[in-house]
């Protein structure tokens, strides 16, 4: 629990916040309506709402009795497990699954089920990274979460599917927590600067520092108010020291309230803040660089925009999504495994998030940007949707149409269709394109990489294919 004043607690075992405890636990919500970014868990009625707010006996015993949350860190597990102990009276035990043995879990089950005989209450027990639990750790779980003696709740930052035991998982209700979006973010940070749980005031963030701010904090609201909490004690102690504030000249005339700006920001986490404005030219200016350097197989320059962009807090989604295009537009046939390269990355972006995502990323920019190159795929397709819309389409050749439904056969549908397969080496001298475009070709292969071994076997392709127009005429 190291963001909590755990020097006390209250009587349901809930560590108390005291006025020294760090801005992230001031600000832990005290009631749903204070956590952000998690509107699909709190509808009225929803299996979490039940948890927290069980309208009576019956809506409590029908309330799950064990959750699985699953999400980023800082978007509020830790909060979630606190405010149902909290709101719902039960008592509240934590433990951390880098720190707890199996030893622990029996000995906070036990004292449950004595508290249970005894009428002391129910207990919430939150496992802090519960996939680092060994299967005989989960397993030990099991007999406490199947009859009610604990009410478990357990976070973790991987996909559950993989990291928690299916015999627990089947047995608990599984919570995806979102990433917080931009507007959280800056809305928490704003709420802070103002609340007396937080800096009430003392304070006040220049637009480009808070601007800067939400991107540092990746969608992570505890890392925001972290980052935060450095950059208003800078400040608020060089008012009190009498010297200038940090990024304001010596002699200048101050604002009663120290501002925090992005020299102070940036001297508080002891890193540059990164010219880089999502919204803006230097997004477009990074981005296009970016692609251009894969483009050019420049595997450093492609990296070093990569980390502008990972520093600068850019979406990670978003750089996956680019990579996943410059794998099918620049690098296309040449070499076909990096599109899956892509994918996969893209995939696992989105499963694992920041800060591991970037080791993901950089896997694919490697090997997108070191890849053999060749648009022709994309130079195809759009030299074929050029002629439709220019309409030199036709008509599609009878033998090719469908000649599945009733009257089909007497209006010639498929009459002379040879089966590819039964043609020699699966191909058919036949027609495929409309009599108007017989003898188009969009596809050019280039010799690059495995692209050329693909222009040897379809100029033979077409060798077989022209034999059908030859016959026509």
């Amino acid at each position: 629990m190291d963001l909590f004043d755990t020097a006390g607690s209250t009587d349901e075992g809930i560590p108390a916040v005291s006025t020294s405890a760090p801005l992230a636990v001031r600000m832990r919500p005290a009631t749903l309506e204070e956590v952000a970014g998690q509107a699909h868990l709190l509808e009225p009625g929803s299996p979490l709402r039940r948890l927290v707010e069980p309208a009576d006996a019956a809506a409590a015993r029908a309330a799950p009795g064990s959750v699985v949350l699953w999400g980023p860190p800082g978007t509020g597990k830790t909060t979630i497990a606190y405010l149902v102990a909290r709101t719902s009276g039960r008592r509240f035990v934590e433990l951390s699954a880098v720190t707890a043995g199996v030893k622990d879990v029996r000995e906070v089950v036990e004292a449950a089920r004595r508290r249970l005989v005894t009428g002391g209450g129910e207990t919430v027990l939150f496992i802090d990274e519960v996939h680092r639990f060994s299967k005989t750790q989960q397993d030990a779980l099991l007999p406490s979460v199947e009859n009610r003696w604990v009410t478990l709740i357990a976070a973790t930052t991987e996909n559950p599917s993989f990291s928690v035991n299916s015999p627990l998982l089947s047995r608990s209700l599984l919570l995806t927590l979102r990433p917080l979006s931009d507007e959280d973010v800056r809305g928490l940070v704003e709420r802070a600067v103002a609340d007396d749980r937080g800096l009430g005031g003392a304070v006040s963030l220049a637009d480009e520092a808070l601007d800067q701010l939400v991107r540092l904090a990746g969608g992570d609201a505890r890392k925001a108010l972290t980052i935060l909490e450095a950059a208003a004690g800078a400040v608020i102690g060089a008012a009190e020291q009498g010297v200038a504030e940090p990024g304001r000249a010596a002699g200048a005339e101050r604002a009663d309230t120290p501002v925090v700006d992005l020299t102070v920001l940036e001297q508080a986490i002891d890193v540059a803040a990164v010219r880089y404005d999502r919204d803006g030219d230097q997004h477009y200016d990074v981005i296009s660089a970016f692609i251009k350097s894969v483009r050019g197989s420049d595997v450093d320059a492609a990296l070093h925009y990569l980390a502008r962009m990972i520093v600068a807090g850019e979406d990670p989604r978003f750089i996956a999504r680019r990579i996943v295009i410059s794998a099918a537009e620049d690098v296309g046939m040449a070499d076909p495994s990096a599109l899956q390269t892509a994918m996969a990355a893209a995939q696992a972006v989105a499963m694992i998030g920041m800060p591991e995502a970037r080791i993901v990323l950089a896997e694919a920019v490697v090997h997108v940007a070191s890849a053999p190159k060749s648009n022709r795929s994309y130079l195809a397709i759009d030299a074929a949707i050029a002629d439709v819309r220019a309409g030199r389409a036709g008509q599609v050749p009878a033998h090719l149409r469908d000649a599945h439904y009733a009257g089909a056969e007497g209006l010639g549908h498929g009459a002379g269709y040879v089966y590819s397969h039964d043609a020699p080496n699966g191909v058919a001298a036949q027609q495929y394109l409309p009599d108007a475009l017989v003898g188009t070709t969009y596809y050019a292969p280039s010799d690059h990489g495995y692209e050329r071994a693909v222009a040897q076997r379809l100029e033979r392709i077409r060798e077989v294919l022209s034999r059908a127009g030859q016959r026509r005429g």
